[in-house]
C-alpha cells in the first residue's frame, strides 16, 4: 500500500512531526529568522497570515488544515525525489518524509550521496551522509534521532 494513503503511516508521520516541529498556535520566528506557525509551516505570500506580526494568533483549525497540506506536499516531494520511495522500508519512508518536511524538496535534493546510499539500501552510508551535513548541525537533536532510525535498519 502506498505510504501516502496508509492511515497508520500518516498517524506515525504526524506524531513524529508534531514532536520534532512542535505545535504553535501563533506566528513565530524559527532559528533562521523565517516566520512560521502551527507545525513548522513556513509562511509564504500565499498565506493569509503573510504580513502579520510575530505573536499573532492562529486557530487550531487553520493549523490542522495547513499541516495536512504540508504533509501531503512533503510526501509528493518524496515520490518525486525518490522514485522507489514506496518500495523502501516504512521506517526509511518515515525518516525521509520527516527530512522532506523539514528541509523541503530543493534542499533535500542536494543530499546526493544520501540519496544514492538509500537507492543502494546502504543504510550505514545513508546515516553517515545525514551526519555529514549542515542540516545535522542546525537540528542536531532531531537529526540524531533520525540518523539512529536509519542505522537501525542495518540490524
Amino acid at each position: 500500500m502506498a505510504a501516502s494513503s496508509n492511515s497508520q503511516f500518516l498517524i506515525k508521520l504526524s506524531a513524529d512531526l508534531e514532536r520534532d516541529e512542535g505545535v504553535v498556535h501563533k506566528i513565530y520566528t524559527d532559528h533562521l529568522g523565517y516566520l512560521h506557525f502551527g507545525i513548522g509551516h513556513l509562511i509564504t505570500e500565499n498565506d493569509p497570515e503573510y504580513g502579520k506580526s510575530v505573536g499573532s494568533p492562529v486557530c487550531k483549525e487553520r493549523v490542522a488544515e495547513v499541516f495536512k497540506k504540508d504533509v501531503q506536499n512533503a510526501l509528493e516531494g518524496c515520490s518525486r525525489l525518490f522514485p522507489d520511495f514506496q518500495e523502501l522500508p516504512e521506517e526509511a519512508q518515515l525518516v525521509i518524509a520527516n527530512m522532506m518536511f523539514n528541509l523541503g524538496e530543493t534542499k533535500l535534493a542536494k543530499f546526493v550521496k544520501f540519496r544514492a546510499a538509500l537507492g543502494a539500501r546502504d543504510w550505514s552510508k545513508a546515516a553517515d551522509e545525514m551526519v555529514d551535513s549542515r542540516w545535522h548541525k542546525q537540528v542536531t537533536t532531531r537529526a540524531n534521532r533520525l540518523v539512529a532510525r536509519i542505522r537501525n535498519l542495518t540490524n
